[in-house]
């Protein structure tokens, strides 16, 4: 007795039969299977073209979104928190020479310009060797400059010529009227007196070198005496004084600290992407934690080319104007880097 189909069987014959084979590889069953579903799920021309107006529009809008989004971010300025305000120029001042501080010129806190005596040591043993070497200058230069020597031994020469120009016309219109000997010895005396003449401008020569050295000996000995000071190495304030007077000090010992507070330097740390060492004179400003409304303008002096393998940013620090003295080292910031 013949079996009835089966639904499933029957839908199977179905569908292959709507496909235009009932058996087959599987290759072409999977092959008419494709055709017959993208008949069914392609749009139609019109449905395309309903769409695509819509599809336009929804391009435009996506890059205008985008290019406002880059031109927000272009525009918007990079901020380095946690900004430190250090000293542009610090310097310990030390004692140059040893001695005993003998006057100390300065008070802290006081503003001082640069090449100013700070202290002195006592230096009267320099001082006394200053004079020494004027005196000594003096005395040089004196030997230096004399030419009586040269005068005279030209003016010797000079007259013996005369007599020994005398003699040879003598002989000339009489023969027996001097002897020879004689002429030999006004000769000699022509040739000494020319060799003198030339001692004399040697000597002179001398002098004049024996005069630069005890220059330079004068110079020596007030360096001597100038070590015996501290001088302000430029313009700034002085914040601690670390000696006082009557104290022994050795060379290199730091006697004073000053700071120079008219240009700060504000030191953070960006993060590498950022920044770059192509952004060094790119101006920036300072703004203080409290928020006031005043910014400090400066410019970028220091963008380190060594990326921190951990946190991956670069040490910055840019030079702050602060000629007005409103900001004070130690504060704490933000700088703003705004567009090149």
């Amino acid at each position: 007795m013949q079996q009835p189909p089966q639904p499933s069987q029957s839908r199977d014959r179905d569908t292959a039969g709507r496909l235009g084979t009932t058996n087959g590889s599987p290759q072409r069953r999977l092959s008419a299977t494709r055709r017959h579903w993208g008949l069914r799920c392609a749009p139609s021309p019109a449905t395309r073209a309903a769409t695509r107006p819509f599809a336009g529009f929804l391009a435009a809008v996506v890059i205008a979104a985008a290019s406002v989004g880059a031109h927000a971010a272009e525009s918007t300025p990079l901020t380095i928190e946690s900004v430190v305000l250090r000293p542009m120029t610090e310097a310990e001042a030390p004692a140059r020479q040893t001695g005993v501080i003998e006057a100390i010129l300065v008070a802290e806190g006081q503003r001082v310009d640069a090449n100013e005596l700070l202290l002195h040591l006592d230096a009267e043993t320099a001082a006394l060797a200053v004079s020494r070497a004027e005196v000594e200058r003096d005395q040089a230069r004196a030997k230096a400059e004399n030419t009586l020597q040269i005068e005279y031994a030209a003016k010797a020469l000079e007259v013996a010529e005369a007599e020994l120009a005398r003699s040879q016309e003598s002989i000339t219109k009489f023969p027996k009227s001097i002897s020879r000997s004689q002429l030999d010895v006004e000769r000699l005396t022509v040739e000494k007196l020319q060799l003198e003449r030339r001692q004399a401008e040697h000597d002179q020569r001398l002098a004049q070198f024996d005069f630069q050295v005890k220059e330079n000996a004068l110079a020596v000995a007030q360096r001597e005496l100038e070590l015996h000071n501290v001088r302000a190495p430029f313009a700034g304030v002085v914040t601690l004084i670390r000696a006082r007077a009557g104290e022994w000090v050795e060379p290199g010992a730091p006697v004073l600290r000053l700071i120079a507070v008219d240009r700060l330097r504000a030191e953070g740390f960006a993060d590498a992407a950022s920044l770059s060492v192509a952004d060094v004179g790119r101006a920036v400003a300072f703004h203080t934690t409290d928020d006031a409304p005043t910014a400090h303008a400066g410019v970028i002096r220091f963008v380190s080319p060594e990326i921190d393998p951990v946190t991956r940013q670069v040490r910055v620090w840019a030079e702050i104007d602060n000629s007005k003295l409103q900001l004070r080292p130690g504060e704490q910031g933000r700088l703003e880097i705004g567009d090149q």
